[in-house]
């Protein structure tokens, strides 16, 4: 079970929650951060954070799938963007609420960088999930 939790007497936050509460015993998977690169490692949406954010997103989806979640389940995210335009965190954040992810609400930190590991690189997102079913012993 997830408790989303937005915390009387602080600023009421857009479309995220404060804090994610999961019961222990509960499977957890925290993902590496999707990056916008294709499966053949281009890099997809050179120059076009909008549209990394929306091969970020594909690929952020494919790691929850492989080990058996999805984006209503994804507790916290980190988000990186080369950009100190706060338009242009806007216009990431956009794609990101847009994506289902903000459907729990999750926890979220939205973050301007100088660099990212790849070159060309405006987006990346980590992610920690729950993962159905009984945890493991």
């Amino acid at each position: 079970m997830i408790q989303r939790v937005t915390v009387p007497g602080l600023f009421p936050p857009p479309r995220y929650s404060h804090a994610s509460v999961v019961e222990a015993g509960t499977r957890l998977a925290f993902l590496a951060g999707a990056v916008p690169l294709d499966a053949e490692g281009r890099l997809v949406g050179e120059g076009d954070p909008v549209r990394q954010t929306e091969q970020v997103i594909a690929n952020l989806e494919r790691q929850l799938s492989a080990v058996g979640s999805d984006v209503t389940r994804v507790v916290a995210t980190d988000v990186y963007v080369v950009s100190d335009d706060p338009a242009v965190l806007s216009a990431v954040w956009d794609v990101v609420t847009a994506s289902g992810l903000s459907a729990g609400p999750h926890s979220s930190t939205l973050v301007g960088v100088a660099c990212l590991g790849y070159t060309g690189q405006l987006v990346e997102i980590t992610a920690t999930a729950v993962v159905p079913g009984e945890a493991r012993p």
